[in-house]
């Protein structure tokens, strides 16, 4: 198969020195693209340069993004029907700044803009806008592809990532998500378009369960 794996942290700059980003080291995305090549799969990792997992790296094309925007326009330029399978591991920002100000010590407000925003003359507020959500644009870029999506929560219960995962599905016309994180437990779901979720209790399960799923 001619796959895609993306992983790894998108970071929002909110000047030109911080940064908004997720906890997120690229480590389950990397690791999904070596098993993927230890199996005869031609693969490429878009891996955030900013993930912080070391391990090595064996997908046959590496090619990194920092921003939200930056991992949409990789994505679109490896815009290909020829593609089976892309797994989007990556931890996109639910968030991007919007505009940003400044509060003086009388409570007065001013829109502020610059390479490095001051906090000499009072506290910064800053105005989060919803990110556009990569993974609703992806069927079009690969028609042919299987396309399977992520979904971690933190709050709530298994049956509520599940059914969130459903939702993604079903929003952004994919063809199945992985259901993890503290709200899940221990372990992964594998929700498929069908309403199912097939349990994987460590990594090298759901792998397998992944390449099953993207050759069918």
């Amino acid at each position: 198969m001619h796959c895609i794996v993306t992983a790894g942290p998108t970071f929002e700059p909110l000047d030109e020195v911080r940064r908004l980003t997720n906890f997120s080291t690229g480590r389950l995305g990397s690791e999904l693209a070596n098993f993927l090549v230890s199996r005869d799969h031609d693969v490429t990792l878009v891996l955030s340069q900013h993930a912080t997992y070391r391990g090595e790296q064996r997908a046959q094309r590496v090619e990194s993004f920092v921003t939200t925007a930056d991992l949409h326009d990789r994505l679109q330029a490896l815009s290909n029907p020829a593609i089976d399978a892309v797994f989007h591991a990556a931890a996109v920002s639910d968030f991007v700044f919007g505009k940003i100000w400044q509060r003086s010590a009388e409570g007065e407000l001013t829109e502020v803009k610059g390479g490095k925003l001051s906090t000499r003359q009072g506290n910064l507020l800053a105005e989060l806008v919803s990110a556009p959500k990569i993974i609703a644009e992806v069927r079009p870029w690969f028609p042919k592809a299987r396309i399977i999506g992520w979904k971690y929560e933190v709050d709530g219960n298994r049956a509520d990532v599940v059914h969130a995962a459903e939702r993604q599905i079903t929003e952004c016309l994919t063809d199945a998500c992985v259901a993890n994180g503290p709200a899940y437990g221990a372990g992964f779901g594998m929700v498929t378009g069908d309403k199912k979720c097939a349990h994987a209790a460590e990594k090298p399960d759901l792998f397998g369960m992944l390449e099953t799923f993207a050759r069918k």
